[in-house]
């Protein structure tokens, strides 16, 4: 996005990618290194920096200034950098704390529109694709700010998205469909981040820069295999890390969950952590080897601050960043075993029972002759949906199979379900994830109750609304 902003300005412009595996994440003595062979006098930083105090200082000896834009948590001292963006900074005015890392580049490049008297509509608005993309990737609230640029940023990406999206959205099989913060999430984001995880991030900036629809479509469909190898890694690494933790002695009365194993893929243990706080309902930490530390991602879940469980271990870490759902860290090898005990004794006495419960919130309980194309609409108005402002979730009890539901899947896994409830003759199309085993319930016409959330089903040029089942419970008599 600042990239793609810059380039109508400068023309001694370009843009460096730390190599994970070789640099670490964010700011490198190589990249200023870089900088400087280069003779560039300037750094804008992304997403990262707000911690890197002597890396800063290094640059500064090099004679290259930096600008900082970042949204993690910073310490009590920041960087000796020209300017600092956080919205989290202690001394922040700025009324929105939860810009995503290229909201705060956004805010940066309006800022220098408005100061050179630059018409905002034709230099920034075009861009708000790439911050809707960034605001759903990054999982950040899709409240007040964050929610006007989402809301913008998705009528830019149906009607108008930069060549290099247009040419994943083709890979996705959205062409020509309404595009959501969930198909970013699930499609979008995932094909992206692939190449910083498998190989270099380079290549998908290369994508997103790209000004010819040869380049986008040829940069798209090698990003798209990247995504492939990543789900494959991604399941094996998961799948080994489940044994580690079926031989932990006494597993089930742990509050959270700390796995090393050296040889396992850097770019996917963020992946893999998220998979483990998604199946145990418990903050997970990954740990693998990388230039001599261990180097690990965590995720948490609901409503906990992984990122200050990792700060009661800062004595024995090397490095760490991040904010409360999701943090990066390294420490020595030797410091494992500790930083697992107190890891776990610092979730053991701060996590609330409920929060290691998967929770439902149900917003509202309502009959299938509620649900009109009217009902319809006004939830519509509700969106841009995300964190902060999640789909509503509705339940109606007493439901009954209309006598044509059906397993569906490759492992006939899903229940395609045609329903009637207790109070109406509505007959309500839904399909339940992964719950085939409540089929031989359902098929016995016995009353359930179910909690869903609302879509829209467009399938052959059909539009139509389906119930996305998010649990089925028998009626209580």
């Amino acid at each position: 996005m600042l990239f793609r902003s810059l380039r109508n300005f400068y023309t001694a412009l370009d843009y460096y990618i730390p190599d994970r595996y070789d640099e670490g994440y964010g700011i490198s003595t190589k990249g200023i290194d870089f900088a400087h062979a280069n003779g560039f006098t300037l750094v804008i930083a992304l997403d990262c920096g707000i911690k890197a105090i002597e890396k800063i200082a290094y640059a500064k000896e090099k004679g290259i200034d930096f600008i900082i834009c970042d949204h993690h948590m910073p310490d009590d001292e920041l960087p000796p950098a020209v300017a600092v963006l956080d919205p989290k900074r202690n001394d922040a005015s700025y009324p929105y704390p939860h810009l995503s890392g290229c909201g705060v580049g956004f805010k940066f490049m309006q800022g220098f529109a408005v100061d050179n008297g630059l018409d905002v509509n034709s230099t920034l608005y075009p861009l708000l694709d790439l911050v809707a993309v960034s605001i759903a990737s990054d999982i950040v609230p899709i409240t007040e700010e964050n929610r006007i640029m989402a809301y913008y940023g998705l009528k830019q990406l149906n009607n108008n998205p930069s060549l290099g999206l247009q040419g994943i959205i083709d890979l996705c099989g959205l062409r020509d469909k309404e595009i959501t913060i969930s198909d970013i999430v699930f499609k979008i984001g995932p094909r992206i981040n692939a190449s910083g995880r498998m190989m270099c991030g380079k290549e998908a900036v290369d994508l997103l820069t790209s000004r010819d629809w040869h380049t986008a479509k040829q940069k798209s469909a090698h990003i798209n295999q990247y995504n492939e190898n990543r789900k494959e890694l991604d399941k094996k690494i998961t799948e080994e890390a489940n044994m580690v933790l079926d031989n932990i002695q006494g597993f089930e009365n742990h509050k959270s969950i700390v796995v090393y194993n050296e040889k396992w893929h850097k770019g996917v243990i963020g992946i893999v952590a998220s998979r483990l706080t998604e199946l145990y309902y418990r903050p997970a930490v990954v740990l693998t080897l990388s230039n001599g530390l261990a180097t690990g991602s965590a995720r948490s879940v609901q409503g906990f601050d992984v990122y200050k469980a990792i700060e009661s271990c800062r004595d024995i870490i090397e490095n760490f960043g991040g904010h409360t759902f999701a943090a990066g860290l390294s420490l020595k090898v030797e410091n494992i075993p500790e930083f697992m005990q107190r890891f776990e004794s610092f979730v053991n006495e701060n996590i609330l029972p409920v929060q290691l419960t998967p929770q439902i919130d149900i917003d509202a309980t309502i009959d299938f002759k509620d649900i009109t194309p009217k009902f319809f609409r006004v939830l519509k108005q509700l969106s841009p949906f995300g964190p902060g402002n999640p789909k509503p979730i509705f339940c109606t009890k007493r439901v009954y199979d209309y006598g044509t539901s059906r397993l569906v899947g490759r492992e006939q896994e899903h229940i395609k379900l045609e329903l009637v409830d207790s109070n109406s003759e509505n007959i309500m199309n839904g399909i339940a994830f992964g719950m085939s085993e409540h089929n031989e319930y359902i098929k016995g016409f016995n009353p359930f109750d179910i909690c869903y959330t609302i879509e829209e089903n467009n399938y052959n040029g059909n539009t139509s609304i389906q119930l996305l089942i998010k649990d089925i419970k028998p009626t209580e008599e």
